[in-house]
């Protein structure tokens, strides 16, 4: 079982969208999938027509009186499963903090799983957390969008400092670009050279497109409700190299 978080300190970047839709990729795939939607606004949720409910909330996942499988919901998506957001989860970091070993409590919940899943993809919160410690303790591909902005990049590089400075197991960080508009010389300029300054960006793009936020009216992955829309392709190549990152892993 391989674990994928997409994450970024900063919102607003693409974060859910890549969540659900290279999770739908890997289930269509055949691969069976899980997707744990770990943002309290519960945007992955709402996409997938789920309730935004936990039986107990975050403290009971996290104190063990309910398992992550007493909270798997189904989709309406062969080999995609889903356990949905809960608003409880913006006092995640309290209920982490209370327990043993609290940098390592979600790998640990995550474990028993192993046998009913291939991956399982993290939609996280934007914040720098003690989960987001978790996360990345518990991924083995972090995946990071980023916006074609100056900003965007330095808070990246926050982020690198900030992984690299954690003690233990570290994932594979693996970061592109996205809403990137190519009418644009700075958008294009950011595409071109930033997998060339750094190499933990991958060249592959998340396209600007309207389709994207449509995904909100459809309450669907892209590739589900437009199949051969750009933006899918732009996915399909995303997921593609995530996958060779995780066969990299081991």
């Amino acid at each position: 079982m391989k674990v994928v978080a997409t994450y970024n300190i900063k919102g607003g970047v693409g974060k859910t969208s890549t969540a659900v839709n290279i999770a739908f990729l890997a289930a269509r795939g055949g691969l069976r999938t899980l997707l744990w939607d770990l943002d309290p606004q519960g945007s992955a949720t709402y996409l997938f027509r789920i309730k935004p409910k936990v039986k107990g909330g975050g403290k009971a996942l996290v104190a063990g009186r309910r398992t992550l499988d007493d909270a798997i919901k189904g989709t309406d998506f062969d080999h995609l499963d889903l356990i949905p957001a809960d608003f409880s989860y913006r006092h995640l970091d309290f209920d982490l903090d209370s327990t043993k070993r609290p940098t390592d409590r979600i790998r640990r919940m995550i474990a028993p799983l192993k046998g009913e899943y291939d991956v399982v993809v993290l939609d996280c919160p934007p914040s720098v957390s003690l989960v987001s410690e978790n996360i990345v303790h518990a991924c083995d591909v972090l995946l990071v969008p980023l916006i074609p902005a100056m900003l965007s990049v330095r808070t990246y590089d926050q982020l690198i400092d900030f992984v690299d400075g954690m003690s233990g197991r570290k994932p594979q960080v693996m970061a592109f670009l996205s809403m990137v508009d190519r009418r644009k010389k700075s958008h294009r300029e950011f595409a071109d050279r930033l997998p060339q300054d750094r190499a933990s960006v991958m060249a592959e793009v998340i396209p600007n497109r309207a389709v994207i936020e449509q995904m909100a009216q459809e309450r669907a992955p892209v590739p589900a409700f437009a199949p051969t829309n750009p933006a899918t392709t732009a996915y399909e190549a995303l997921w593609a190299r995530v996958q060779s990152g995780l066969t990299a892993t081991g």
